[in-house]
């Protein structure tokens, strides 16, 4: 699966976050609106979700909840594995950016799936890394 734009998982948990009410309501919208095109996670985000769903929200996820979340959200999204050649890109964009290893593994998988556009809270907002552009979609919008 080609898509335009790759999903950190801090989007997946702001859709859950009833008490960042204004970051939820764009978290959804970035899941539920296919308009600015199409969008893809990798195992990585799928895992992260899980674990952080199940142990780290105030109310913790139901096991059959989450199971019925990854099968109709996010498993369909899901383009990319592990493989050697993630772990050895990931590796790469680590000592050009310094960023930790898992940010840099999602940029590595962001790339891997040709994403344009990386939505993440994480990282440098307006960065570009070969052809990805690092976009954080919860600062507050300038009128």
């Amino acid at each position: 699966m080609s898509a335009d734009i790759f999903l950190d998982t801090n989007v997946f948990v702001y859709a859950f976050d009833a008490s960042a009410p204004e970051k939820r309501r764009q978290a959804l919208a970035i899941i539920n609106d296919d308009s600015a095109g199409e969008w893809t996670v990798s195992w990585q985000v799928v895992q992260e979700f899980s674990s952080t769903a199940l142990h780290r929200f105030k109310i913790p996820m139901r096991p059959t909840d989450l199971a019925a979340y990854l099968e109709v959200v996010l498993w369909p999204r899901c383009s990319l594995f592990p493989s050697p050649a993630i772990y050895r890109h990931a590796l790469k964009i680590h000592q050009e950016t310094q960023y930790r290893f898992f940010d840099s593994l999602i940029v590595a998988s962001a790339l891997a799936t040709g994403a344009k556009v990386l939505y993440t809270e994480d990282l440098e907002h307006g960065r570009e890394i070969r052809n990805l552009r690092i976009q954080n979609p919860f600062l507050p919008q300038k009128t």
